[in-house]
């Protein structure tokens, strides 16, 4: 039988559709999820710490949510600053039609889920926000984030919630060890077996060493 994660481009699980009800951008939301996706019957613990650890969004700009399962931080995105684009990306095709399927059932139309090759090379993000695939393997995690990393704008944040005993603190560190110079890594949060890490883009190269807080 052929393995089937969250990850996966076609789960091949059944899709088993369900209503979960949630709080996103302090509304009450009935939204759908579906077997073969990421935490499905709930709003992810690590997604909860991001959301109670990151800072107000930008005003407008594409924002980035990678990884994105069945929406919660494109959606939290979308509702809390709509004149923003919101790029929901992921792999997985059911988790693509989820996202869409919410932000259309909540009137939202600037959210674009699409695979990663969906992003025009010529877009910049005001902000990443994301609960990455750990799973995928450090391997295939370190090559997503020298991809995208490097788009954000000058002066601005990725946020990334991982939990620690799924290696976060070596994430840290390869981090500051692979954005350098112009980026600053460091540990802005952690909270129920979770950090949230802050990587920063900035205007030019720092003029010292960076320091990572522990």
């Amino acid at each position: 039988m052929p393995s089937d994660h969250y990850f996966s481009a076609a789960p091949a699980s059944a899709e088993n559709l369900r209503t979960i009800h949630v709080t996103l951008a302090g509304r009450e939301l009935d939204l759908t999820t579906a077997g073969g996706v990421f935490s499905p019957d709930r709003l992810d613990a690590g997604t909860a710490v991001l959301f109670a650890n990151m800072p107000p969004l930008p005003p407008g700009g594409d924002f980035l949510d990678l990884g994105c399962g069945w929406g919660p931080i494109t959606l939290t995105m979308a509702l809390a600053a709509p004149h923003a684009t919101v790029w929901a990306v992921d792999v997985n095709e059911r988790a693509l039609d989820l996202t869409r399927r919410n932000a259309e059932s909540l009137g939202l139309t600037n959210v674009n889920a699409v695979t990663p090759d969906g992003v025009p090379d010529d877009v910049q993000f005001r902000t990443i926000r994301s609960n990455p695939p750990i799973r995928v393997g450090k391997g295939v995690l370190h090559e997503m984030l020298e991809h995208w990393i490097p788009r954000l704008d000058e002066h601005s944040d990725a946020w990334m919630v991982v939990q620690r005993n799924l290696g976060s603190d070596s994430l840290q560190r390869w981090m500051t060890a692979t954005f350098t110079p112009g980026y600053s890594v460091h540990r802005a949060a952690t909270g129920k077996g979770y950090r949230v890490l802050k990587v920063r883009r900035h205007g030019t190269p720092p003029t010292a060493p960076i320091d990572v807080a522990e």
